[in-house]
């Protein structure tokens, strides 16, 4: 594995899985949460104990609220079972919930912004934040 660093020590897995929509959606239309749920459901069926699962929006079918009690519950399940999560979202409720009850086995993680909102493309470390920042978006794509 080429890992362009002068140290690492990588954490070895068993297995690796991905809860990732199929053929990620360029289009950005979302999923229905029923094939969320039955996606899941197949992973969760095979997993053991030593794994890794990496979430990439997973629960974004569905409202914060609704979205953030799901992925608290299956998260929680499987760090129960010593299953390593990634897991990137923007279930602001979810985050915030890990966050507070943080026992020192999380790491939270997001895109660094200057004061001015400028981008600067890395990731720090930091509590979640509310914001989506989906007004700068707005803006480059309409011209805003």
């Amino acid at each position: 594995m080429f890992v362009p660093a002068e140290y690492f020590c990588p954490d070895v897995r068993d297995d690796l899985f991905t809860d990732y929509r199929p053929e990620e959606d360029a289009t950005m239309k979302s999923e229905k949460l029923d094939k969320e749920l039955a996606r899941m459901s197949g992973i969760i069926d095979v997993i053991t104990p030593g794994l890794m699962v990496l979430f990439n929006e997973s629960f974004a079918a569905t409202n914060d609220r609704e979205g953030s009690e799901i992925a608290g519950q299956i998260v929680g399940a499987l760090v129960g079972r010593r299953i390593k999560i990634f897991f990137a979202t923007h279930l602001y409720e979810f985050a915030r919930a890990f966050h507070d009850k943080d026992n020192g086995n999380v790491l939270f993680l997001r895109a660094e912004r200057e004061t001015n909102g400028q981008r600067t493309f890395r990731l720090i470390e930091g509590a979640p934040l509310e914001a989506s920042y989906g007004e700068d978006l707005y803006g480059h794509v309409f011209g805003g």
